[in-house]
């Protein structure tokens, strides 16, 4: 029965949103000798002198300290990092909610992470297993298991073709094809309407706004400082802003579950539209046609 139920995506950023800090912030740039201050000035320093991509930059600098640090750039070890991330209160359980509440609604929730960050990193946080698909900056490995190029280096402005992706099931990164091919709306197994994207900043704004011109809604969550959040409001860029508590009860909580009942409504109510069309349309079908006078 699941399986036929509408499908809601919630989609997230990492960094800021889900965990308290940058990721690369918890003990790898500890371990460098660096304070995380001196790391991305250095890493913002040479992308402005080489007019290179931002999160391009970053993913040298870790692969070049590291080397100069004589520190481990192997798979194995930036997935030791993940175990080290805090997570905001309330994120471990958040995930086992909704999905319970949703289906209680009729809807299939469905989680994906849409980050800047590592997705090695991610992989050894307690949360991975909760998402559908995780998207986010990866590096490509050698046979020893050694950093050598970015795989996928995902800044804020390519976050958004993974919305198109999830939009029209087509989740295999490499599959350019598909995602390119024309699917009728009513063919793509999650509409706009169903998707809510929970992210912190600027960087995630390609995505709020494009989530909530197609009538999904979007959220920003702040730690203590709401500055930013109240200007993506007045902006228009973000539906509503709230505190990264994700405990139960609390503001974010109370406000994804109104969202997801209203989502819940507006599914069945399509469902129910479109078999009232097609019933309307095999009735006309059986009526004799008309004859001309």
């Amino acid at each position: 029965m699941a399986e036929k139920m509408p499908v809601v995506a919630m989609m997230y950023d990492f960094d800021k949103t889900l965990s308290t800090k940058d990721m690369q912030e918890y003990s790898f740039i500890p371990k460098l000798g660096l304070t995380a201050q001196e790391f991305w000035a250095q890493s913002n320093a040479l992308a402005k002198q080489e007019k290179m991509d931002r999160i391009l930059s970053y993913m040298y600098m870790m692969v070049r300290m590291s080397k100069d640090k004589h520190q481990p750039i192997r798979r194995e070890d930036f997935v030791a990092l993940g175990k080290k991330i805090q997570l905001y209160p309330g994120v471990e359980d958040w995930f086992a909610r909704m999905n319970e509440f949703g289906l209680q609604q009729g809807v299939r929730v469905e989680h994906y992470l849409i980050s800047s960050g590592l997705k090695e990193i991610v992989e050894g946080c307690s949360i991975f297993h909760q998402f559908k698909e995780v998207y986010a900056s990866e590096f490509l490995y050698d046979e020893n298991g050694v950093a050598v190029w970015p795989k996928l280096a995902v800044n804020y402005t390519a976050k958004t073709q993974f919305l198109f992706r999830i939009n029209k099931g087509v989740l295999d990164i490499s599959n350019d094809l598909d995602l390119n091919r024309s699917i009728p709306d009513e063919l793509r197994p999650v509409p706009f309407r169903n998707m809510i994207y929970i992210g912190d900043g600027l960087t995630d704004v390609p995505c709020m706004r494009l989530v909530k011109l197609n009538r999904g809604q979007s959220l920003a969550v702040y730690k203590k400082d709401k500055e930013t959040g109240n200007n993506l409001l007045l902006d228009k860029r973000v539906d509503l802003i709230a505190p990264a508590d994700y405990r139960e009860g609390k503001k974010l909580d109370k406000l994804v579950k109104m969202i997801l009942q209203k989502m819940a409504l507006m599914s069945h109510l399509a469902i129910e539209h479109e078999k009232q069309k097609k019933k309307v349309l095999r009735e006309q079908e059986k009526q004799p046609a008309k004859s001309k006078e």
